[in-house]
């Protein structure tokens, strides 16, 4: 999908499989994009990637099909047009509360007259510095916004978000959601889910794709089964955690000393 813009990719209606990339890190990036995921967001937001790091991790996936998303700390304008220009199509901006913001960042993401983005492509990765003769013309029409719904707030204004037009889907954090709702570090809670379904139901209906994060397989795949288009079911950190950890306790936990393996390790 890398060579697709991913607001195409979403409108052909099939749901899109993806893995979240918080590790800051292009060599761990790649070893991520290897495994076929359909899209792979660079979280600038929690994660410790700056514009560097996500211009090299941009790089390092290139080679493979899974579509690239960024996720900003903000929406700020000018922090828009730099990852922009570093060859990102696709942005996701967090806390996004009401149509007026959803709208100031869809003018962020556009060259003049539609939008309010400078226009300095001679210089960016994002017009191959100049190569690509289409890409002024074409560049608005290849953007893809997603806006993060994660407040109360932000849901009593969901369908006036969602009907924004340049809003190409609308991403739900359960994390945030669930602190927003007097549940922190409950994701997972009924109160929770239950509105992140009526959310997906709203999305759906304002002919947008809804997305969400979910590292549990159930919620992920209910989410999924509601009409989510953009899943994504990992992390990145999380699960290199995770297997380390499971790793040492067979060991530790281990009664007695297993038998040596035959033949050649594999690494």
């Amino acid at each position: 999908m890398s060579a697709t813009c991913f607001r195409q990719a979403l409108a052909e209606g099939r749901t899109h499989i993806g893995l979240w990339l918080g590790l800051g890190d292009p060599y761990t990036a790649e070893v991520c994009a290897s495994a076929g995921y359909d899209w792979l967001l660079i979280d600038a937001e929690h994660g410790p990637n700056d514009l560097r790091s996500i211009l090299a991790i941009l790089q390092s996936v290139a080679a493979y099909p899974g579509h690239p998303v960024v996720r900003l700390p903000h929406g700020e304008t000018a922090l828009i047009k730099q990852v922009l220009e570093t060859g990102a199509l696709s942005l996701m901006v967090p806390m996004v509360d009401s149509a007026d913001q959803a709208r100031a960042l869809v003018s962020a993401m556009r060259y003049p007259p539609q939008g309010i983005r400078g226009v300095g492509c001679g210089l960016a990765r994002s017009s191959r510095w100049g190569a690509d003769a289409g890409y002024l013309a074409e560049s608005n029409q290849r953007v893809c916004l997603l806006a993060q719904v994660e407040t109360l707030e932000g849901l009593a204004n969901l369908a006036q978000i969602a009907a924004v037009d340049g809003v190409d889907g609308v991403f739900f954090g359960p994390a945030d959601l669930s602190a927003s709702m007097g549940l922190i570090g409950q994701p997972g809670h009924p109160q929770v889910v239950a509105a992140i379904e009526q959310a997906i139901d709203t999305v759906v209906h304002a002919g947008k794709a809804a997305g969400v994060l979910s590292t549990d397989p159930v919620l992920a795949m209910r989410y999924r089964d509601r009409g989510a288009q953009f899943v994504a079911v990992g992390v990145d950190a999380t699960l290199l955690a995770q297997s380390t950890r499971t790793l040492l306790s067979t060991f530790r936990g281990a009664s007695s000393r297993p038998e040596p393996a035959s033949g050649r390790s594999g690494y």
